[in-house]
């Protein structure tokens, strides 16, 4: 079963930064989430969750391919998908910050594309568009603009 929306969000200045806000909302607000990305950007990510709010803490773990959750860890609610790394059950949503789609994306039910303002970052997202697009998922568009 497709997810109910792809909701992409583009022109967005700094992917992490509003990749830490949307996350801040999806916890307060109770939803579990997935996020796929390259190494490089689940790791600058995972420092960001820590630093982005002096007061404020949002629950996350980076998960490897391979990698056993251990039992008390299996409510956190924000995990970050390492090489094709499968989130625990109970993840809703999954947000996308890499070029390609990512593994395993029809099992959730939602799916959240963000894609920066760079002209490289732009092409990815809009070829991932058209792939879904393809197979018929619906799309929601969610244009970002200068603030």
């Amino acid at each position: 079963m497709p997810p109910s929306e792809v909701a992409f969000h583009t022109g967005v200045p700094d992917k992490l930064l509003y990749a830490c806000r949307l996350l801040r909302k999806a916890y307060r607000q109770g939803v579990r989430v997935a996020v796929a990305g390259d190494p490089a950007q689940l790791q600058r990510l995972d420092q960001a969750l820590w630093t982005f709010e002096a007061q404020e803490f949002v629950p996350h773990r980076r998960l490897r391919a391979g990698e056993e959750v251990p039992p008390a860890m299996r409510r956190t609610p924000i995990w970050l998908l390492e090489g094709g790394a499968r989130a625990p059950d109970g993840c809703e949503v999954l947000v996308n910050l890499g070029p390609e789609r990512a593994a395993g994306d029809a099992a959730y039910g939602r799916i959240v594309e963000i894609v920066s303002a760079d002209p490289a970052d732009a092409q990815d997202g809009r070829r991932r568009w058209k792939q879904y697009e393809s197979q018929g998922w619906p799309i929601r568009h969610h244009p970002q603009r200068d603030r």
